[in-house]
């Protein structure tokens, strides 16, 4: 970030959003936003608990089996969409929908139909990320050129080598955008299936700090979740750069 010719790390914008939202904590402006530094104290009180522990491994766990559906799934359904046309019309009208319909509406319906407990977290992460990756890997597809799935042919490549090694290979940019994106998109999932179903995991304490008005831990455990988003995001942002080359395969 370049402001008035001289460079700015990123991380001064988030020093600044600390010293406003400290400012508005000591003048008492918005009841529900305590001081920085308290919630930053929070931290160290709520995370070292066994409380803490218990809820991040159902969270965490819920999480890795939905978004690991989600890549299962949204991967090849988005090869085949960008592949063959029939495909791209039958399932590119319902993967456009679920993208922009509100999915925190379809939470009691999941509800219905998987219970109470962490099947509904698991499919709630699901949906929130799925389509996504499929979307993403749909554009990686679309954009390899006709001339390297014509040179697998001549060389005798069959129909799975020709997918595996030249079309994901090349299309892998955006597959692993759309995994970025869908793990952003599978931490808001996580927690409204948490909050709004099963109150499990760090939706029950969510439930409990906000009930008794604990508006610092509150915070501090609405930061630990932006933490560990922005922490997954940016180990794949790291990853895309290392096979950035992969796209470069597309120009020749």
């Amino acid at each position: 970030m370049t402001v008035f010719g001289h460079r700015i790390p990123m991380m001064a914008s988030l020093i600044l959003w600390a010293l406003v939202w400290e400012v508005v904590g000591r003048l008492g402006l918005v009841l529900l936003f305590p001081p920085f530094s308290e919630v930053v104290a929070a931290l160290f009180t709520v995370v070292p608990t066994s409380t803490f522990f218990d809820a991040a491994l159902i969270t965490v766990v819920s999480f890795a089996l939905g978004m690991a559906l989600a890549i299962v799934i949204g991967v090849p359904l988005g090869a085949l969409m960008g592949r063959f046309t029939a495909v791209d019309q039958f399932a590119g009208m319902w993967v456009n929908l679920f993208v922009s319909a509100p999915l925190s509406a379809l939470v009691p319906v999941i509800m219905l139909l998987f219970g109470m407990g962490t099947a509904t977290v698991v499919v709630t992460v699901f949906l929130f990320a799925v389509w996504i990756i499929a979307l993403d890997t749909r554009a990686g597809i679309r954009h390899v050129p006709p001339s390297l799935v014509e040179m697998a042919h001549s060389f005798g490549a069959t129909r799975w080598q020709t997918a595996s090694r030249i079309l994901l290979l090349a299309a892998l940019p955006e597959i692993l955008a759309g995994i970025r994106v869908g793990l952003i998109r599978g931490v808001k999932g996580v927690v409204v299936g948490q909050l709004l179903v099963s109150i499990i995991g760090f939706g029950a304490l969510f439930e409990l700090y906000s009930r008794n008005f604990l508006m610092a831990e509150f915070w501090a455990l609405t930061l630990v979740l932006f933490a560990f988003a922005l922490l997954l995001s940016g180990l794949v942002s790291r990853l895309e750069h290392r096979i950035a080359y992969y796209a470069g395969v597309r120009q020749s």
